[in-house]
């Protein structure tokens, strides 16, 4: 019989969130316990958002070394060291990821338990420990924040082949010949940049009919442009059949195509069609704990589930695959438990960038989601490359677009899309306007510093009232 232990608070996950709200818990005076099979700090520390970046980061300077000549700069032909470029990533992520065990297990009141959950009813959890034994714990309070891992979409011949997802790819030592990707989404278009700065060849296989479906038709045209600019073949509306391995080790893909069957082949193969939660091996159905049909677990807008007392929180549930999504859900429990508040997710607005270059920063809604709705809109939009003194032009950085949707009635901002150098910084600009309900022309009539990207914001909304040539104001 495995020991017992109680506690006011279980976790089950050690994601980035969950390492602010145990110590939060602890400290309010809850007898609490955080549960990890794998590593501290979730998918986004270890294997997703800084590992990435940080690799985007070398394929940056490299692409940015090859252009030194526009600059006047001269240098040798570029070369990259993938073996190092894997150590600078895994320098980093051991560098963020060495410190939360010292400060979990310096927390009064707060178990660190490593082992893999799984529910014995809705108020007991049973753990198998890293280091041997089972232990089971108890209380009236249960978060899961289990987080999500990359799906395999059902190809015949695919588990027959050997292929990369997002965590395996930044573990080559050496650079593909050419890279194959499933998945026109953020995580293929992101690897595939990369890859392709690096020295890779790279083709992008996607299914449907445009890049980044969530995206309205103009920004995912002008992502694919700029893709096919840097030498990514780009397939679009195009379906894997099935997938063999070559006699010679070559992945096969047979493909149906907007132009008939076709077969490519190629040295490494990337899936990244999307994720699915980690949910199979926690036990739910012994709680009563309900999820939706891909396995997410259903919550409330205080990210309660349909059990009471159980909540559950970032990327489990449905929703965005976002870190910071998952840190604010951490904060809305943290505020109603601890602080006696009541915030909800009703009306949350969450940003994303793709950090492709240049990046791709979202904020609220698209033109097209703003007109399914009904909505009476004007649209605010300007080449980077537009012919006015701006920092764009100085840094050489010209590719892209900035777009803004505004509400025709009110003024008020709707959302944008900044497609652009350092695009996720400047859409930050529009979602501060956004939180704080200012109307796009107190945008439009700040005063920004010259020359900088956000005054570039400034002259996005000079356009919806000054006469401009048709492609930038529509």
């Amino acid at each position: 019989m495995a020991a017992r232990r109680e506690y006011d608070a279980i976790l089950i996950g050690a994601s980035r969130a969950a390492l602010f709200l145990a110590p939060a818990l602890a400290q309010a005076g809850w007898r609490t316990a955080l549960i990890e099979r794998e590593y501290l700090g979730g998918v986004c520390v270890n294997v997703g958002c800084t590992p990435t970046k940080t690799m985007v980061a070398s394929a940056r300077v490299a692409q940015i070394a090859r252009r030194a000549i526009e600059y006047g700069v001269h240098n040798g032909p570029v070369t990259v060291d993938l073996a190092e470029v894997r150590q600078r990533k895994r320098d980093l992520v051991g560098l963020v990821s060495s410190f939360p065990a010292d400060i979990l297990r310096q927390t009064e009141g707060l178990d660190l338990v490593m082992g893999e959950a799984s529910f014995k009813d809705h108020k007991t959890v049973e753990v198998r420990l890293r280091d041997g034994g089972v232990r089971q714990l108890a209380a009236d309070r249960i978060f899961i924040d289990t987080g999500a891992r990359p799906s395999e979409p059902p190809i015949p011949g695919l588990d027959s082949v050997a292929s990369l997802d997002s965590t395996s790819i930044m573990e080559l030592d050496a650079l593909p010949d050419h890279l194959v990707i499933l998945g026109g989404g953020f995580v293929g278009l992101e690897f595939g940049q990369m890859f392709r700065r690096f020295g890779s060849k790279v083709t992008i296989v996607q299914r449907r009919k445009q890049l980044l479906p969530r995206e309205d038709p103009d920004v995912a045209q002008e992502v694919a442009k700029i893709l096919r600019e840097d030498g990514i073949e780009v397939l679009l509306e195009t379906d894997a059949l099935a997938a063999n391995q070559s006699a010679d080790g070559d992945v096969q893909l047979t493909l149906k195509t907007p132009q008939g069957e076709q077969v490519l082949l190629g040295s490494h193969l990337l899936v990244a069609t999307g994720r699915v939660p980690n949910t199979e091996r926690l036990n739910l159905e012994v709680a009563g704990i309900r999820t939706n049909d891909r396995g997410f677990i259903e919550v409330n807008e205080r990210l309660e589930t349909n059990v009471s007392g159980i909540y559950a929180f970032g990327d489990v549930t449905p929703g965005p695959a976002q870190t910071h999504r998952a840190f604010d859900d951490m904060r809305i429990l943290r505020t109603n438990l601890i602080m006696g508040g009541d915030r909800t997710t009703e009306g949350r607005v969450v940003p994303y960038t793709v950090f492709i270059d240049p990046q791709l920063g979202r904020i609220g809604l698209t033109e097209t989601e703003a007109r399914e709705q009904g909505r009476n809109v004007r649209v605010a939009k300007m080449p980077m490359n537009y012919p006015l003194p701006t920092r764009a032009r100085e840094l050489g950085e010209t590719r892209g677009f900035m777009k803004a949707v505004i509400d025709a009635d009110t003024g008020q901002i709707l959302g944008a899309a900044i497609l652009a150098v350092e695009g996720g910084e400047m859409m930050s600009v529009l979602q501060v306007a956004m939180m704080g309900n200012l109307p796009y022309t107190a945008v439009r009539d700040g005063i920004f510093t010259h020359p900088t990207l956000a005054e570039m914001l400034s002259e996005l909304f000079a356009f919806m009232d000054t006469p401009v040539p048709p492609h930038v104001n529509q």
